[in-house]
């Protein structure tokens, strides 16, 4: 349930909600608006009694929460999220409301040059935050597996250089704690939308976390794993539609455009698309890329790479570097019309 507090309640009220709420055996999760606090009382069903509470000083009313996906839903937090990424030697990057974000860079770090080489090209083009996957999780146990954490290493001290956040994929809950040092902001796989372990694990970090909807995941089953990750204290979730799986075989994927709009009506969280995946081509990824932009979309992430010929994974759907470049070009003036805005890349900290 939601404990929605007066407009001018003192914030000794609002503790005395925190403390009966946690005496019940419930976790409190505060939500500031522009006018109301609202409280969230999370826990076993009927832990809470709901006369008691609706009878505290300061307290406007008491509502249920009718949603399975109770923090990650509009009814507790009516308000657009706003997700910062960044810390440290590098810019913070937001996103959701009014502001875009495009991530971009290579599918794997194969080696140092070559992610400098991409990360160049892509903040040139307007990217503000680097992707690149340190661990890769492949169909096949011989294909390229990831250089690892060396590959994480170049990574920072790439973004730290460029000025640009480092967005970088887990896979198992044992990379987590070697991994926080080093990332910004960590990237659930379409694979792992429903791993749990790992995402009870990366909620207890304070970094970001971009949580890409599974092949075969409903919207609700997608808010759901959203829940996981906020339940344990971390607010910084993006969603990321990177297409289901569906009877059509002339693409890799169906991005599915409609669950914009669905989510967007039903949780505050920021939400990306990631059109590389989805298209399997590169000549089609600008269209979905914008399509998505165009349904209400935050921002994308997209594979770029300026010898596609030559990359260990996903080659074929990698963008040229000046396909990137009018990509951000299409992507701003979409973002224009629907009142976003992508920021212009930034200097390193101290630069």
């Amino acid at each position: 349930m939601i404990i929605v507090m007066a407009a001018n309640a003192p914030q000794a009220s609002i503790d005395r909600v925190v403390s009966e709420i946690e005496r019940m055996g419930s976790r409190a999760h505060l939500s500031r608006g522009q006018f109301h606090t609202i409280i969230g009382a999370i826990g076993e069903e009927g832990a809470v009694d709901h006369n008691h509470l609706a009878s505290l000083d300061g307290v406007e009313k008491v509502v249920p929460i009718m949603k399975p996906y109770k923090l990650a839903s509009r009814e507790f937090h009516e308000d657009d999220s706003v997700v910062e990424v960044g810390s440290g030697k590098v810019p913070t990057v937001r996103v959701g409301g009014k502001h875009a974000m495009c991530i971009a860079g290579p599918c794997a770090v194969e080696n140092e040059k070559m992610l400098w080489t991409i990360a160049r090209h892509v903040r040139d083009g307007g990217a503000t935050v680097l992707r690149g996957g340190v661990y890769k999780p492949r169909t096949s146990p011989y294909s390229f597996q990831g250089v690892g954490l060396e590959a994480l290493r170049w990574m920072r001290a790439c973004g730290d250089e460029l000025g640009m956040p480092i967005c970088v994929e887990v896979m198992d809950t044992r990379q987590v704690e070697s991994m926080e040092p080093f990332v910004d902001c960590f990237q659930i796989g379409a694979r792992n939308m429903q791993n749990f372990d790992l995402l009870r694990e990366v909620g207890k970090t304070t970094k970001p976390v971009l949580l890409k909807r599974g092949l075969s995941a409903s919207v609700k089953e997608w808010l759901m794993s959203a829940e996981y990750v906020l339940s344990m204290g971390n607010r910084g979730v993006i969603l990321c539609e990177r297409g289901i799986k569906t009877f059509e075989d002339s693409i890799r994927y169906s991005l599915d455009i409609t669950s914009i709009p669905v989510a967007k009506q039903w949780t505050h969280l920021p939400m990306i698309v990631d059109p590389s995946h989805a298209a399997g081509k590169r000549d089609w990824v600008n269209a979905l890329a914008l399509g998505g932009m165009a349904a209400g979309a935050h921002g994308v992430i997209v594979e770029v790479h300026y010898n596609p010929c030559e990359a260990q994974c996903d080659g074929p759907q990698a963008l040229l570097p000046e396909m990137f470049r009018e990509l951000m070009g299409q992507l701003r003036q979409i973002a224009a019309v629907s009142n976003k805005e992508f920021a212009e890349p930034a200097v390193p900290v101290g630069a």
